[in-house]
């Protein structure tokens, strides 16, 4: 789902993002999930993955 309110989170760079400052993401705590957003464009709005998605996602992006 793609939200373009986030006045109420608070994201933080995430520790995947390249210590470079490019290809930054930014990620945010939700109630039952997690936000995700491109930091060089944070005002297009966020993703937004249920528990269980977020983590599929991280293991699938960290396998070899």
């Amino acid at each position: 789902m793609v939200t373009s309110s986030t006045s109420h989170l608070h994201f933080r760079k995430s520790s995947y993002s390249s210590a470079k400052g490019q290809d930054c993401v930014e990620v945010a705590d939700l109630p039952a999930g997690t936000a995700v957003r491109d930091s060089v464009h944070p005002s297009a709005g966020h993703l937004s993955f249920p528990s269980g998605e977020w983590v599929a996602l991280l293991m699938s992006a960290t396998r070899p």
